[in-house]
């Protein structure tokens, strides 16, 4: 059990376990001080791990190869969903933390080199980078509701971050495990993994809205 949990904290090299240790203590030290809770933690926490999950777990096909309209065929991932879930958590830690959220997506991206292919962190990271920025950007300086906050953040952030990830998996792909170009990024592919993200915001948006109108939260909060 000891040696499982050693790899699983340190991706197989169970040797670096106690630099892996020190670094997420230093992890968990900063997010506290920068007043990040449980939010904030989730958000460092999901990102390298929907990242290693790319490179570890499978897509399940939903149209094969050699279709007669879908020629690369169609997969979705099964974290799809839970990515688009990434947004929607973005926004949370910036109403418990502010601006400072932003150090945290540094934070997280930066532990995805660690336990991701280089090639699909380096991709995560440029996604986020653009991504998160729309997200942030719209979330900081919109008028609207909060609910409707999630909903158009989530709506302008996941068709870049599925753009450019993707580019990413198709090359780490290529150079990982020999397979051709356009692997993962065409049309079909792109349409699922948007509509999978955005499945997540539609439901938590919802929730939000409802208790807005319910009076037990406000919908200008911050």
């Amino acid at each position: 059990m000891g040696f499982d949990l050693a790899s699983i904290l340190t991706n197989g090299h169970s040797g670096l376990l106690l630099p892996a240790l020190a670094a997420l203590g230093l992890t968990f030290a900063a997010i506290w001080h920068l007043q990040g809770r449980a939010w904030a933690l989730l958000y460092v926490v999901l990102i390298p791990f929907l990242n290693w999950s790319f490179g570890v777990i499978p897509e399940f096909p939903i149209v094969a190869p050699g279709d007669d309209v879908f020629r690369q065929g169609v997969s979705l991932h099964p974290m799809t969903m839970v990515t688009g879930m990434v947004f929607v958590i973005r926004d949370f830690v910036q109403r418990e933390m502010g601006h400072r959220v932003l150090i945290l997506m540094a934070i997280a991206v930066t532990w995805s080199f660690f336990y991701a292919w280089p090639v699909i962190a380096l991709a995560s990271g440029i996604a986020f980078a653009i991504s998160e920025g729309v997200d942030w950007l719209l979330f900081t300086f919109t008028k609207y509701r909060l609910s409707t906050r999630i909903l158009l953040s989530s709506a302008v952030a996941a068709p870049v971050d599925t753009t450019v990830f993707l580019y990413g998996a198709d090359l780490a792909k290529q150079m990982e495990l020999g397979m051709d170009p356009g692997n993962s990024l065409h049309v079909a592919n792109w349409i699922v993994f948007v509509i999978g993200k955005m499945v997540g915001a539609v439901i938590v948006s919802r929730i939000i809205r409802k208790r807005e109108d319910a009076g037990l939260i406000s919908p200008h909060e911050a």
